[in-house]
């Protein structure tokens, strides 16, 4: 598996553990509220909705607390205030780096996501200008629990996948985003158990870099996460295998 995507895995696993509950409730809480405002309040007809559900879920979060976050989105009022941005950017060794932000003061975001990257020897860009590196795709992690990677790959293609790479007992699936829901149904239906599932963007093609370079991209991509007004952070860096070894 490359470095890239050995990065994606680490990252969801130490999200489970070392993000501050707080923090991360209030991250898939503003999700759910915008995601209910754009679609509606109905999880089978707004897929944005009913992932962000899952993923509440999976945090342990609250019925109630979803639910609020739910009708806040449903109803305007402080919700309405809520907008969505993607700053661009470039950090150590020419790893271009996307951060998607969801804000009610505009001038605060640009201006933490700012110093973040300046701190850590990178710079924000305009925008546009890394965009075009990456693709929304979406992507679902299976664990094999010891099965045959190249078969759990196949049932995965069977099961409506775009794409599956496999690389050692990992098997990543990548759908079209609008068809990220119905493919993990037919994934659990098929008896293949999902570690996660997201709408990500996926790097089209990745920049290699030294240890010295990953070790300062990893610090950058953790500080941006910590941000709390950023939802999600994505980067076309490969990572050598002792800096993930040192980032896990």
């Amino acid at each position: 598996m490359s470095g890239h995507s050995k990065w994606s895995q680490i990252k969801r696993q130490k999200g489970a553990t070392d993000v501050k509950r707080g923090q991360l409730f209030t991250k898939l809480g503003r999700e759910l509220t915008i995601a209910a405002r754009q679609g509606g309040a109905d999880p089978e007809a707004n897929p944005r909705l009913r992932l962000a559900m899952e993923h509440a879920r999976e945090a342990n979060m609250p019925k109630d607390t979803m639910e609020r976050a739910m009708k806040r989105g449903a109803g305007g009022g402080d919700a309405a205030a809520l907008e969505e941005i993607v700053y661009e950017g470039y950090g150590p060794g020419g790893a271009a780096i996307l951060v998607e932000a969801l804000t009610d003061n505009r001038n605060r975001t640009v201006s933490e996501v700012r110093n973040t990257f300046a701190r850590a020897g990178g710079n924000l860009g305009e925008s546009g200008s890394v965009a075009w590196l990456f693709e929304t795709r979406g992507l679902i992690t299976l664990d094999t629990n010891g099965a045959d990677p190249d078969e759990v790959a196949l049932r995965a293609i069977d099961s409506g996948a775009d794409d599956v790479k496999v690389d050692g007992g990992a098997v990543e699936v990548y759908t079209r985003p609008d068809q990220l829901s119905v493919v993990r149904r037919a994934l659990e239906d098929a008896q293949l158990p999902v570690a996660s599932a997201e709408v990500a963007q996926a790097p089209k093609t990745t920049v290699p870099l030294d240890a010295r370079q990953a070790a300062q991209v990893l610090r950058l991509l953790d500080k941006l996460d910590e941000l709390d007004d950023v939802q999600r952070v994505a980067t076309n860096a490969d990572f050598p295998e002792e800096a993930l070894a040192a980032y896990a």
